[in-house]
């Protein structure tokens, strides 16, 4: 039988025959699948034609029993549109751009962000999104200055109420260091810190969020001497010099429990 347009037969190492469906555009060889029979990879090829050509089909055109996948349709209508061609499925807009799961689900991300995401495929386990990046899982929340064990409406919110749109100017940090929540009292903004040992310790309240983040730290050392095994993540103070942090370290008190649990 000759091969239909499109089409490429190849062969696994087993030695079952399968077939390979491919198409130039605007000089861009674009590889499209592979299928079981010969007529599915033709017709994956005449899809692609047609989205390429047509532009009333839409993204939310795609129906689940398309010979084409989901994510090759997002590339595919983004390249006829915007010239550009990504394997993985974005659609761009002039100050934005969209990462699609489905027609309904998708996030919006700053332009900025667009070579990374260009490059980085996102995955989801467990209702956690992330990307592999040199060998690891990364959390994308973590882009964003958002901790992992941070709290929605606690430690960070998103300000539209949109909590898949990850535009810079949409996400509000505000906890943004480990064991540390702010509060009002009396008009005022304060910071409590606390930390977990056998149950939640307050560690203190203090005037700003670096003292408190810093009495956290210092909260950390206390309980390493005293032989408290558990991995902390001690609060890193972007731009503060080592002589700034030393005096503040010195000068911070912290709760009397922390430092009786010395002697436990």
């Amino acid at each position: 039988m000759p091969q239909l347009p499109g089409v490429y037969q190849a062969k696994k190492k087993n030695g079952t025959i399968y077939y390979r469906s491919s198409l130039t555009y605007r000089a861009k060889h674009i590889s499209l699948g592979s299928y079981d029979t010969m007529e599915a990879a033709h017709n994956a090829y005449l899809l692609a034609n047609r989205i390429l050509q047509d532009k009333n089909l839409e993204i939310n055109n795609y129906r689940a029993d398309s010979v084409l996948l989901f994510e090759k349709w997002v590339c595919l209508i983004n390249f006829r549109d915007n010239g550009l061609y990504f394997s993985n499925p974005i659609y761009i807009r002039p100050a934005f751009f969209y990462y699609f799961f489905s027609p309904s689900h998708f996030f919006i991300f700053d332009r900025d962000d667009l070579f990374y995401y260009s490059n980085h495929k996102i995955s989801c386990r467990g209702g956690h999104y992330f990307v592999a990046d040199y060998g690891m899982q990364i959390n994308i929340m973590s882009r964003y200055g958002i901790k992992n064990y941070a709290v929605q409406g606690k430690d960070y919110r998103f300000i539209n109420g949109n909590t898949n749109d990850y535009r810079y100017e949409n996400i509000e940090i505000l906890n943004a260091y480990h064991g540390v929540s702010s509060f009002c009292q009396n008009g005022s903004l304060l910071y409590r810190t606390k930390i977990h040992v056998k149950g939640n310790y307050t560690v203190g309240v203090y005037q700003t969020e670096e003292e408190a983040a810093i009495a956290y730290n210092k909260a950390i050392d206390f309980l390493k001497k005293a032989g408290v095994k558990k991995a902390y993540t001690p609060n890193y103070m972007e731009g503060m010099s080592p002589a700034a942090y030393a005096d503040l370290y010195t000068s911070i008190q912290i709760s009397p429990k922390i430092e009786h649990y010395l002697s436990e």
